[in-house]
């Protein structure tokens, strides 16, 4: 590795001995209550739902760092977010104290203390969340202490501190040991929390860091756990077991995100639901080798964890240079729901979020494969555009010797014997049009039998000189960590973006790294290539302002937080069947809000499963996502193109609230009818979905209820119509009434909390239902008579 080199720090003071320092942050919703007692390592004493009374300031002695009457941070302006729930110094000190365990028989002599970077100097017995060592065996293990803490920038003096959302930094050093860490603790005003460690070697003699992983506590009654498996064309595939003692431990090790990977590990209390339950969740916010885990220690215990999974000898430190761990974010909710809405209320706070007018886009992929012929996709162009698609995406097969997925990966040179006038004829007809044109690329990755692969087997990444990994899918992994091979793809793919007008990318990523490393020294480099594509992905973004850039790793195997960092979207699954999508499109929601999920409209016959659907359950299932096309229209027939032309302007129509609202899902998770939808934040619209994943037990379903909705407010009801008829629908009064006249008026108390009896489906069908605030000249039937006006809100 090439650690970033910092100075150290030597002219921060340390607190005075004994210095307790108690900080509370509280931000929509959640508290978090830190505690640094005697300058040990921070402990969190409370980490869930708000605490304080609304109101008051605080007894006197809570101080207000920083700043007393602006800003987090500033002097000036207004207060910041929920500061007026405090607690005050003597309930903080109180919450702190009462936090402390007994003392066990047969155990050391004080109170165990869980630091947020467990260590066993203070009586952790459970893993250790930072271990290494120098090369006389030295330095293993750690005792960090605290020596300085600064909020939102500013030094902290005060002993009790609280504010609203704000970043806490804590640096930590053992300095007999030469290690400082830099700990940093944010609660982001969505109220998730999100924390990141940095360790840095103060002494001349190198360090080898095996783990830093950082640790929340959960409470001890939170006896469930719910986590994610999966495999390629059915990614997010949920798993609930028991929170017992031990360690739950999911280690990623194929140097990408997963098809199989943890997704989101939740601990939780009994009962558990999309709207019931208290959840605490975790996600490491990595694309390479990761973990994830849940512990529990004899005493009771328990945490949630995660952080980088390093291979032997991939960080080492010589003097002053840093390693920076990736952020751990933390969720708190009442319900899966919660947890969810604030993953993506942060997302779409960022500045650089997406905009959620997000073009319809056609991917030729199923349609053509390999076979690249101007006319034929130039005909796919013309029926993309009379359809209302905004977007055309040319997919793998156009440049080199990619005749099919054996030759040419890695040569990112338009094929002569393919495109003779290169890409400009198809790009200029797919801009005449009016749609924006999309390129696929597999960067990080090479077929042997390729120009650079010939001319560079020193940059394929492996064990050892004279070895090399298995191949996946004919290919093995270009080493990003070369500078040469680094230089190589970004000047290709620069030629091309300058060459071409070129809007978006798909990145792709069909392979583990197994036995990856640099071949000339065989020291692995999974690390080093994963910072090596994050830095490559910033630096084409920032000299192509505007590029928009797809996460696509064999589908849905990179979706994390840090490549969305620099991403546009993912996609979700290479698996379009909408009975598979409805499951992967509602776990991968978890954690990103549906405008960063590709959900699209595929053929007939699906391609991975071989399942036949109706275009109205393909449909139906795809508008809930950012929507694109995935078939080859010339196939089509003029009934399905007709359907599909006003599924896109339904979709259209309805996009920024599908794209902006909060996600609902409305079914206890067992029932084969889902229901779910997407609310508008001032609750005037939403669109449910009705969707038969297969046969209930029962003759009936459950009342249909619309969580989100304003109970106070009427709505208006509309049963969606486009297409033929879904099979087996048999509708209940209330929606044959709604569909034979402009909708139905409901209370929406009657929505939200007493619901509607639910229409009957065929498995593998699914009807949506429009809702809209009604106006106030709008009347509720009344007995005799058209009713009563409703009163304008």
């Amino acid at each position: 590795m090439s650690p970033r080199r910092t100075p150290v720090d030597t002219a921060v003071t340390a607190p005075r001995a004994g210095a307790t320092h108690r900080v509370h942050l509280t931000a929509a919703g959640v508290s978090l209550v830190l505690d640094v007692t005697d300058g040990r390592i921070p402990a969190i004493v409370h980490w869930g739902a708000a605490l304080g009374v609304s109101g008051g300031d605080g007894p006197t002695g809570t101080a207000r760092e920083p700043g007393t009457a602006g800003e987090p941070g500033t002097a000036g302006g207004p207060e910041p977010p929920n500061r007026s729930a405090a607690l005050g110094a003597a309930a903080l000190d109180a919450l702190c104290e009462a936090a402390v365990d007994v003392v066990p028989n047969n155990a050391v002599d004080v109170p165990v203390r869980l630091g947020i970077i467990p260590q066993q100097c203070d009586g952790w017995i459970g893993r250790p969340g930072l271990t290494g060592s120098r090369a006389d065996g030295s330095g293993w293990a750690p005792r960090l202490v605290t020596r300085s803490l600064h909020l939102e920038g500013r030094p902290l003096t005060e002993p009790h501190v609280e504010t609203g959302p704000a970043r806490l930094r804590v640096d930590l050093a053992d300095e007999n040991l030469g290690l400082a860490v830099a700990l940093d603790i944010e609660l982001l005003e969505s109220g998730l929390l999100r924390l990141r460690a940095a360790l840095t070697n103060t002494l001349e003699t190198p360090y080898d860091l095996d783990e830093l992983t950082l640790a929340l506590p959960v409470p001890g009654d939170a006896d469930e756990l719910l986590d994610f498996a999966g495999r390629w064309g059915k990614e997010r595939t949920p798993q609930r077991s028991r929170f017992t003692v031990g360690t739950h431990l999911r280690e990623n090790r194929r140097g990408r995100t997963g098809a199989d990977a943890t997704h989101v590990l939740h601990a939780a209390r009994p009962g558990l639901g999309f709207r019931t339950g208290e959840a605490w969740a975790v996600h490491t916010a990595h694309s390479g080798n990761h973990r994830h885990l849940a512990e529990q220690i004899n005493t009771g215990t328990r945490l949630l964890g995660g952080g980088e999974l390093l291979l032997p000898g991939e960080v080492r430190l010589g003097a002053g240079e840093q390693y920076v761990g990736p952020w751990l974010y933390a969720s708190y909710g009442a319900g899966l729901d919660d947890v969810a809405h604030r993953f993506h209320r942060h997302l779409r706070s960022r500045p650089h979020h997406v905009d959620p007018r997000r073009p319809v886009t056609l991917n030729v992929w199923e349609a053509v494969y390999f076979d690249h012929d101007l006319a034929r996709l130039t005909d796919l162009a013309d029926r993309a555009a009379a359809l209302g698609v905004e977007r055309y995406v040319l997919d793998d097969g156009w440049f080199g010797s990619r005749r099919d997925d054996t030759s040419g990966l890695g040569d990112w040179i338009v094929s002569a014997d393919v495109w003779p006038d290169g890409l400009g004829p198809l790009i200029d007809h797919v801009r005449g049009l009016g749609m924006e044109f999309g390129l696929w690329f597999e960067p990080e990755m090479v077929n042997e039998d390729s120009d650079v692969a010939r001319a560079h087997p020193e940059w394929i990444m492996a064990p050892a000189p004279d070895r090399i990994p298995l191949e996946s899918r004919h290919q093995q992994v270009l080493n990003l960590s070369i500078p040469a091979a680094y230089a190589h793809v970004r000047d290709q793919m620069s030629a091309l973006l300058e060459t071409y007008d070129i809007d978006y990318l798909k990145w792709d990523h069909n392979r583990d790294l197994l036995e990856a490393a640099t071949r000339a020294t065989g020291r692995a480099a999974v690390h080093e290539q994963t910072l090596a594509t994050y830095r490559l992905m910033d630096e084409l973004k920032a000299t192509h302002p505007g590029l928009e850039i797809e996460s696509c790793s064999s589908g849905g195997a990179r979706v994390d937080l840090e490549i969305l960092e620099r991403t546009d979207r993912v996609w979700v699954s290479d698996c379009i069947d909408p009975l598979e999508r409805q499951q992967m499109n509602r776990w991968t929601s978890q954690l990103i809000p549906l405008e960063l999920m590709g959900s699209h409209i595929a053929s007939g016959r699906s391609h991975s499963t071989g399942r036949l659907h109706t275009l109205g359950f393909r449909a139906a299932t795809a508008v809930f996502g950012h929507l694109g096309i995935e078939w080859d229209l010339a196939a089509a027939t003029e009934e399905e193109l007709e359907e599909l032309r006003e599924w896109i302007a339904f979709y259209t129509s309805r996009r920024e609230l599908l794209l902006t609202g909060d996600l609902v899902r409305a079914d206890r998770g067992e029932s084969a009818l889902w229901v779910h939808g997407v609310v508008a934040a001032d609750r005037g619209s939403a669109v449910f979905s009705l969707a038969a994943v297969g046969r209930s037990a029962e003759s009936q379903h459950e009342r249909l209820r619309f969580p989100g909705l304003d109970p106070a407010a009427t709505y208006r009801l509309r049963p969606v119509r486009i297409g033929p008829r879904p099979s087996g629908l048999t509708m209940p009064p209330w929606m044959t009434r709604a569909a034979e006249e402009d909708g139905l008026l409901v209370p929406g108390a009657a929505l939200t909390h007493s619901g509607l009896a639910a229409p009957l489906l065929d498995p593998e069908q699914a009807l949506l239902i429009d809702i809209s605030r009604a106006r106030c000249t709008d009347h509720l039937p009344g007995p005799g008579g058209p009713g009563d006006p409703i009163e304008r809100r």
